[in-house]
């Protein structure tokens, strides 16, 4: 609220109007340059208020609820792992490992696993080795020897690198952070015009960096996760994209009452209402493979926090 000084004669009547309108074009003006600071009220010593924010308190932090850890994206965990990774096969309608530590490689021309018999009760012949064959992909364990010509189809495939880079992935855990903003509702109501503030709770969890190693048959695939973005959706159709966790706001800070330094509304609200953020968290995944020969990404990995809730006023002009 903007109060006009003790000192100031009231205008005569027939220049109220005009005096009244003056007084509020310039709050305005004020309120969007949203820079500078002016003095902090007396319930507040110290602090520093944003521009015609008359009550400094509620330009806290409301620290919402944390989101979950798997909201919104692929998490990039998808596949069996079968007990022994190596890429996906189908067999008769299902996902099945194409190979599998115990049994060894799937055939999906008869969905059988192959692996070499270790010790053979006799030598086979030229040409020929002997199998250890486990059927209906494997549902019954280990099976029978079977003497072949030739390695079955599938046999001695290498393992799938995106195969083992979503294993890595799945072993790690992505949080949603807790959101905050100011001003803060349950304080009190921040107005129309002035600059908001959002940050988000920082961790490796919630931010990375984060690495994860996944190793089969000689090959190990290294991913690394971080968050390369944060989309704050404002509640009112409008998103602020920051490249980081952004700064909580401390009134005796540096920044007291002024705009967000790395993420802000800065413009804030147009109207009055009541709105409800949310911030989506975009994590950036890459692979690479230790022979150096192969690398990717996981792509579409978000995580989106639960919702914080800020009230906002009318800016409130009064002349004495």
């Amino acid at each position: 609220m903007l109060t006009g000084q003790a000192g100031h004669r009231r205008p005569a009547a027939a220049g109220r109007a005009a005096f009244r309108r003056a007084l509020l074009g310039g709050a305005l003006a004020v309120l969007l340059a949203s820079v500078g600071a002016v003095p902090a009220t007396a319930a507040d010593p110290g602090a520093e208020c944003p521009p015609a924010q008359p009550n400094c308190n509620v330009w806290d932090d409301d620290p919402g609820t944390p989101g979950g850890g798997g909201n919104g994206g692929d998490n990039g965990s998808g596949g069996d792992n079968g007990g022994g990774g190596g890429g996906v096969c189908q067999w008769q309608g299902r996902t099945v490992a194409c190979y599998d530590d115990l049994l060894g490689w799937f055939n999906s021309g008869d969905g059988c696993y192959y692996k070499l018999a270790e010790s053979p009760p006799t030598e086979p012949p030229a040409g020929q080795q002997y199998y250890l064959q486990s059927c209906n992909a494997g549902a019954f364990g280990q099976g029978v020897l079977v003497l072949l010509d030739a390695p079955p189809p599938g046999f001695g495939a290498p393992p799938d690198p995106e195969e083992l880079a979503r294993r890595a992935f799945a072993s790690i855990t992505l949080l949603a952070p807790r959101a905050s903003v100011a001003p803060r509702k349950d304080v009190g109501p921040g107005l129309v015009g002035l600059p908001v503030w959002m940050w988000a709770e920082r961790g490796a969890n919630q931010f990375g960096p984060l690495s994860a190693e996944a190793t089969d048959r000689g090959l190990t695939v290294t991913i690394q996760a971080e968050v390369d973005r944060v989309v704050w959706n404002m509640g009112n159709g409008d998103e602020v994209t920051c490249l980081g966790p952004g700064t909580a706001y401390r009134p005796r800070g540096p920044h007291g009452g002024q705009r967000s330094p790395d993420c802000g509304y800065h413009d804030g609200y147009p109207a009055a209402g009541t709105y409800t953020i949310r911030a989506t968290t975009h994590w950036s995944v890459t692979w690479t493979t230790s022979t150096g020969d192969d690398s990717g990404s996981i792509d579409g990995v978000t995580r989106t926090t639960g919702p914080v809730v800020i009230q906002i006023n009318e800016l409130q002009v009064v002349t004495r």
